[in-house]
């Protein structure tokens, strides 16, 4: 189980990056369609003002239920660990197990 502290600031980091998405994508079209360099600085300053966390590459996946940082399967939410054992408890319907 991860602590506390990094899920509620990975929560946070989601937050911010959903208040700043439309912010940050207008600001990155304008970038491309100005064609002045000085122009291009002023904007991008604007984008260097919003707040650090509110980028989306900062964003990291995490297991739903223990909170896991690593080894995350898209499809599931989950993590390795806990995805084996759902699945060979068949409580994920279409998952085949395995034997590792």
């Amino acid at each position: 189980m991860a602590r506390k502290s990094l899920i509620q600031r990975e929560r946070k980091r989601q937050k911010l990056e959903q208040k700043y998405h439309l912010i940050r994508r207008s600001s990155k079209k304008e970038i491309n369609k100005v064609s002045s360099l000085s122009q291009k600085w002023e904007i991008h300053g604007k984008l260097q003002s919003s707040p650090r966390n509110s980028a989306p590459i900062r964003l990291h996946r995490r297991c739903f239920l223990t909170g896991r940082p690593r080894a995350n399967y898209r499809d599931f939410g989950l993590s390795g660990h806990i995805l084996r054992e759902m699945v060979h408890a068949c409580l994920l319907p279409g998952a085949t197990r395995s034997s590792w």
